[in-house]
């Protein structure tokens, strides 16, 4: 949290709410999120009181698991907007969920039972039912689900939502979400964070590693700060990365088989020692093994990177268009799946790491297809041409003129600023 807050602009301050304590165990992450906002609240009022006295406040905005900070706008007459994370195609699904759940019976006990493929509005294609976000598979009269689906009713209570994406990258997903105007899509991005420089040490490493390589040779490999693999999966990626002798540089955590917990699981472990037996002195002409942290920013911007073999969390999803850097997709959890199809079969800027149907795993010869996709032949050339399209429209959204600039001077005037 420090790493972040630090980064932030100069004009920008921040405020440390009191931390939650005595959460009931074995929450949910979703859960566990909503439940801490919840708790908050009492010292957001405070803090808001605080702010009026002194500043000009016009609005609260806040995150889609924040949808109590509502009230408190409500409660002192301001503006309340979500901002959204992640890409249109998910907040358009989230959107139509309520109406999705309306339509079933009582008797349908989820939506897995009750539909074999999705299709959102905006999208060019339809989106399986595995791809929707894991909480959503569970049954409907699990906390979870009704979680979820309680913070999609309550986005139609806010005035907007803020969205971290450009027009050019989801055009016709935007198009439909701004037509409902309750609330108003505002897509300002890409927001891409500022890299931080508490850990210079990996930060040279890094880039000393890479000024060494040629151009566009090298794979990235990282699953986010959350991202974890398990052990079978972390050692059929290991042997898969060898196997293909390609140049890469993998940001390695330790393994866990339970995967979508590491958000909230801190783990001390050092992760190189989950490697499989001899691979750092083998792979030690061509790859680079970080553990936990790398500065993505900076590495994804470094000419010689050819390919991200990602999680597909939309902050890294936008970091590599932005760098123009094609993709392997290989999703995780949350709605990484929806971002994955998004990425490889509508905007075509990737592949899709192939999983074993029987075990969940993709193996080690998988791994080597993948990456020798993206690095040859008339496909590489295709997914390379349409991501440095992307990436221009990208740095376009942001200028003068530019879409999402447009946007942000629309919410200004909004907010009367």
């Amino acid at each position: 949290m420090q790493d972040i807050l630090y980064s932030l602009p100069p004009n920008i301050d921040f405020i440390l709410l009191p931390q939650v304590k005595n959460l009931p165990p074995n929450l949910e992450p979703a859960s566990q999120m909503k439940l801490i906002v919840k708790n908050s609240v009492p010292f957001l009022i405070e803090e808001v009181e605080s702010l009026i006295s002194k500043t000009h406040l016009v609005s609260l905005v806040f995150g889609v698991f924040s949808t109590d900070v509502h009230e408190v706008a409500k409660q002192f007459n301001l503006s309340s907007y979500i901002f959204y994370a992640s890409g249109a195609v998910s907040l358009s699904f989230l959107h139509t969920l309520p109406n999705l759940d309306e339509k079933l019976s009582s008797e349908v006990k989820s939506l897995e039972s009750a539909y074999e493929t999705l299709n959102i509005p905006g999208s060019v294609i339809p989106y399986h039912i595995k791809d929707i976000p894991d909480p959503l598979l569970c049954e409907r009269s699990s906390d979870v689900y009704k979680l979820f689906l309680e913070v999609c009713t309550e986005f139609s209570l806010v005035d907007g939502v803020i969205i971290n994406t450009f027009t050019d990258l989801e055009p016709e997903v935007i198009r439909v979400l701004q037509e409902k105007k309750k609330p108003f899509v505002y897509p300002v991005g890409p927001i891409i964070r500022k890299e931080s420089n508490n850990n210079k040490d990996n930060i040279l490493m890094c880039l000393k590693w890479l000024e060494n390589q040629p151009p566009s040779s090298v794979i990235y490999v990282c699953f986010g700060s959350g991202g974890t693999l398990s052990h079978e999966q972390f050692n059929e990626l290991a042997f898969g990365l060898e196997l293909s002798g390609c140049k890469f540089l993998w940001v390695v955590r330790v393994p866990s088989n339970d995967v979508s917990s590491a958000y909230f699981v801190g783990k001390k472990e050092d992760p190189l020692e989950y490697l499989p037996n001899g691979f750092l002195e083998r792979t030690k002409d061509k790859g680079l093994v970080v553990p936990s942290w790398a500065p993505q920013v900076e590495i994804l911007g470094h000419e010689s990177i050819g390919g991200f073999l990602s999680h597909c969390g939309w902050s890294s999803t936008l970091e590599s268009v932005v760098n123009g850097v094609p993709m392997i997709a290989w999703p995780l959890f949350a709605e990484q799946r929806m971002n994955a199809r998004e990425l490889v079969d509508v905007l075509k800027v990737g592949v899709r790491a192939k999983v074993d149907d029987e075990n969940g795993i993709v193996k080690r010869d998988e791994v080597v297809k993948a990456i020798k996709r993206i690095k040859e032949g008339d496909e590489s050339l295709e997914i390379k041409n349409r991501i440095k399209e992307l990436s221009v429209s990208a740095a376009n959204a942001l200028r003068e003129h530019g879409s999402s600039k447009k946007a942000l001077s629309d919410l200004a005037l909004r907010w009367h600023i």
